[in-house]
């Protein structure tokens, strides 16, 4: 496990902050630094390029940081305060004040974690009637939600074969660590036929406005039942992976619920959405997009075994749950 950067030293250091936290939790993705302070969470992006992510210059930190904030503010405008500098005087690191700026920082209000709708699934206090309120919710901004023909496009058939291409490409390297080889090609092959056989159902998608600037991330974990509900941490880093079809965001909502084996749940969630959206439609497609998501998250979970920040055990956890997810994806092929 490397060593953490100098940034990350400073900041686990309550002077380093102006409201003097006297707890600093660190918390890590393949992307971001997040340093819970209690009261406000500051996200940091690490400087890599993952391929469908490039944050390795200050310039294009700064830039990420400011689209993270415009776009949460669509689903949770109270929660996503502010982009604040971290800056570099007489050898300190602090965030904000006078000083050479030599990162950014996104500065949100911090969310109970025991009401993430990951933590009240673990403890089985999620109802049905809250997956509806998401489901309203989802449907209202998805109503609203920015379309072009520029976002149209992303539904059609040769963009969707390249997410699924990439997806098979960028995991072949986990074959037989993370995934198996007969999983790997069960679920290429299943993927391969289904786009080529519902060429019609793409184009009709598009047809009727279905392809919008969506969340990109909508799993239990970016889900807050506090003070109404809270749904955080969209894809700011890629276009492509926000723009899409509605169907497949409430699959990854509906496939997350399956994994943590609540059926009922999920079918609540897409019952309800499909009722708010009147878009029936969305069934015919929900098994494939489940298929994508979950796959997707696979994909995700297994590049983590890569992250030199991570240390093993974590790293053994990791793979476990990415083998989980490719489980999952599997579960959903139809023959």
């Amino acid at each position: 496990m490397a060593k953490p950067p100098a940034i990350v030293e400073a900041l686990l250091k309550s002077e380093a902050y102006p409201h003097k936290p006297r707890k600093i939790e660190l918390v890590q993705t393949q992307m971001s630094f997040l340093f819970l302070t209690g009261g406000y969470v500051y996200k940091v992006k690490k400087p890599v390029d993952l391929g469908y992510l490039d944050y390795t210059t200050l310039e294009k930190r700064r830039f990420f940081c400011h689209q993270e904030l415009e776009l949460n503010r669509r689903l949770c405008p109270d929660v996503y305060l502010e982009v604040v500098p971290i800056v570099r005087s007489e050898g300190q690191i602090r965030i904000g004040g006078q000083g050479e700026t030599i990162e950014y920082a996104v500065k949100m209000r911090q969310l109970p974690r025991e009401q993430m709708m990951d933590s009240l699934l673990l403890v089985n206090r999620v109802t049905e009637d809250m997956v509806a309120s998401v489901a309203k919710k989802l449907a209202a901004f998805h109503h609203k939600a920015r379309t072009s023909p520029e976002i149209s496009a992303y539904g059609k058939l040769d963009a969707i074969t390249t997410n699924t291409e990439e997806n098979f490409s960028q995991t072949k390297k986990y074959v037989d660590v993370s995934i198996s080889s007969a999983k790997y090609d069960r679920i290429k092959a299943y993927t391969d036929s289904f786009t080529k056989s519902n060429r019609s159902l793409f184009q009709k998608r598009v047809k009727n406005g279905r392809i919008r600037d969506c969340h990109g991330d909508l799993h239990a974990a970016h889900i807050c039942f506090s003070d109404g509900i809270d749904i955080y941490d969209c894809i700011e880093f890629n276009d492509r992976f926000r723009y899409g079809d509605v169907a497949s965001e409430v699959a990854f909502l509906a496939m997350d619920l399956d994994r943590y084996q609540q059926a009922d749940l999920s079918q609540a969630f897409v019952n309800a959405y499909v009722r708010q959206s009147q878009d029936e439609e969305l069934v015919l497609l929900l098994n494939f997009y489940k298929c994508y998501r979950a796959y997707v998250r696979g994909k995700v979970e297994s590049f983590k075994l890569d992250d030199a920040y991570i240390s093993q055990e974590e790293k053994t956890r990791v793979l476990a749950v990415a083998r989980g997810y490719f489980e999952l994806a599997e579960s959903y092929l139809e023959y």
